[in-house]
């Protein structure tokens, strides 16, 4: 799959210094942060769903040999 976007002549200029300081091509660098911002929304959202569970619960936690017996 391939995509196009539009970028200012500043924009494009940022970018391209982001990716040669970190040694990737521009398609490369976009990509990356693409995953990187998905990734990080999805562990905030399961974050927040832990915790609204936590809450749900009466603030109640347990003791982490539990989790260890769970997870085996």
């Amino acid at each position: 799959m391939s995509f196009s976007i539009r970028l200012t002549a500043e924009e494009k200029s940022f970018a391209e210094s982001y990716a040669k300081m970190h040694s990737m091509s521009l398609e490369e660098a976009f990509k990356k942060a693409l995953f990187d911002r998905i990734e990080d929304e999805y562990d905030i959202t399961f974050a927040k769903d832990a915790y609204d569970e936590y809450v749900k619960d009466g603030c109640k936690s347990r003791p982490i040999f539990r989790l260890w017996e769970e997870l085996d």
